[in-house]
């Protein structure tokens, strides 16, 4: 089978890549180019554990082809952090315990973080909205939405 080409942005920087007309974003992250951090929990798109955004947007990797990121501008959970420092959301994570297993996790703050790129000031509704998409099996989601709702307000107050 012919692989294609593709040119893309992933974390800030240039990538280039082959991959064959099926694969998913999914794979080529994680097989291609060892971005190993989203997980596949179900390949339909109904855990959220794969989530990326693609151009600000946020999306279910395994539902995106990857000759789709051609040109686009991709952000995955190895992005979030900078350098050897936590992103807020990973380091409210850990010192609230949202988190267990782990599978959910990457998920859970790219997710969370593009809904407070869009909204500092969430209530506990629309985080629980935007969150929606995300399945936890191990935690539940009271401490999730707990360190969404502080990073919120940090990020507020700095």
């Amino acid at each position: 089978m012919a692989k294609h080409h593709i040119s893309t942005t992933i974390n800030g920087e240039p990538v280039e890549f082959l991959c064959e007309t099926q694969q998913t974003l999914l794979d080529v992250l994680r097989d291609e180019l060892g971005l190993t951090g989203s997980k596949e929990g179900c390949a339909s798109g109904d855990c959220g554990a794969c989530s990326v955004t693609v151009d600000g947007r946020l999306v279910c990797s395994c539902l995106v082809l990857g000759v789709e990121a051609e040109g686009h501008s991709v952000e995955t959970i190895e992005g979030m952090a900078d350098g050897e420092n936590l992103h807020p959301l990973q380091q409210k994570f850990l010192e609230e315990a949202a988190l267990q297993c782990g599978i959910c996790t990457p998920g859970f703050l790219i997710a969370a973080k593009s809904l407070l790129e869009k909204n500092n000031n969430p209530t506990e509704t629309e985080v629980r909205y935007w969150l929606a998409g995300n399945l936890c099996r191990c935690t539940g989601y009271d401490k999730i939405i707990r360190s969404v709702l502080d990073v919120a307000a940090d990020m507020r107050s700095a």
